[in-house]
C-alpha cells in the first residue's frame, strides 16, 4: 500500500478520515475482508491512532465495518431489504407478518405506554415479545402491549405461556376491527435485553418504531419495535408503510 496524507480541512480530522476510508473500502476491499491493523492504517493515512479509532468507530456505527473479537475489523456485508410495519388495516400477526412470536408475559407497561392505552398505572397488560431475522441476521425486536380489554376472550387454559400464549393474543386481536395506525420513529440506545437479542453491545444506536393500533375509538395495542441502526434505513411510502432499504452503494437519503 502507498502512503496517503490528509490535507488540512475545516471539518474534524477523524470525519475527513472516515470519508477517505469509505473510498478505500469501496475500491480496495471486499465484503468480509480483514482490514490492516491500526498501526499500519494510521501510518498509511498519517494520523494518530486515536483519530483512526474515531473514524473506525463511526464506520462501525454506520454499518460499513464489523469488529469481531479474535478476528479483527472486517468489511460489513451489504444491507438486506426488510419491510417494517403493516398495512393500515392489518393487525400484528396477520398472515403476511414476518415477525416471529417468542414469548408472552403479563406485567405493568411503561408509563408512556400506559398513557397511550389509557390503562391504570398499576394495571397489567399482555406483553408479546417478537423477533425478526433476515438472511440469518437479527434485525429487530418488538414488544407488543395489549390490554385485557382488547382480548376479552383469551383463555389462559388453552395457551398458558410462551410462544403459544403470544400466538393466542395475536389471534384474538384479529377479532377486532382495526380502524387505523399511527407511527413514530426515533433514535435510541440499545438496552441490555435488546442488545443481546440484536447481537449488539449495550448502548449501540437503534431505531425505535412506535405504532399505536386504533379500534373501537381507542388505542387497542401499542408496538415498540427496536431496529439495528447500523442495518436499517427507514423510508415512508405513499401506502403508509415504513420500509427499510438496504443500499449496497450506501447513498445518502
Amino acid at each position: 500500500m502507498g502512503t496517503t496524507q490528509l490535507e488540512s480541512v475545516p471539518e474534524p480530522k477523524y470525519w475527513h478520515l472516515k470519508t477517505v476510508l469509505t473510498e478505500a473500502l469501496d475500491s480496495e476491499f471486499s465484503v468480509g475482508e480483514i482490514l490492516p491493523n491500526e498501526r499500519d492504517l494510521a501510518a498509511r493515512f498519517g494520523v494518530a491512532r486515536a483519530t483512526l479509532r474515531q473514524a473506525l468507530e463511526q464506520l462501525e456505527l454506520e454499518g460499513r465495518l464489523q469488529r469481531r473479537r479474535g478476528v479483527g475489523t472486517t468489511v460489513a456485508p451489504p444491507r438486506v431489504g426488510v419491510a417494517v410495519g403493516s398495512e393500515q388495516h392489518a393487525w400484528p400477526g396477520a398472515a403476511d407478518d414476518a415477525w416471529q412470536p417468542v414469548d408472552c408475559t403479563t406485567a405493568v407497561p411503561p408509563a408512556g405506554v400506559a398513557d397511550h392505552l389509557e390503562t391504570d398505572p398499576d394495571e397489567q397488560v399482555h406483553i408479546v415479545r417478537r423477533s425478526r431475522v433476515t438472511h440469518g441476521q437479527p434485525v429487530a425486536a418488538e414488544l407488543l402491549y395489549v390490554p385485557g380489554s382488547s382480548v376479552p376472550a383469551l383463555s389462559a387454559i388453552d395457551a398458558p405461556s410462551g410462544a403459544a400464549r403470544a400466538r393466542a393474543v395475536l389471534r384474538e386481536l384479529q377479532h377486532m376491527e382495526l380502524e387505523g395506525q399511527a407511527q413514530s420513529v426515533e433514535l435510541g440506545s440499545a438496552g441490555a435485553a435488546d442488545a443481546k437479542e440484536l447481537d449488539r453491545l449495550p448502548g449501540a444506536p437503534v431505531l425505535v418504531v412506535t405504532t399505536r393500533f386504533y379500534a373501537e375509538g381507542r388505542t387497542a395495542a401499542v408496538s415498540v419495535a427496536t431496529y439495528r441502526a447500523d442495518t436499517c434505513r427507514l423510508t415512508f411510502g405513499d401506502s403508509g408503510r415504513v420500509e427499510i432499504h438496504h443500499d449496497p452503494e450506501r447513498r445518502a437519503s
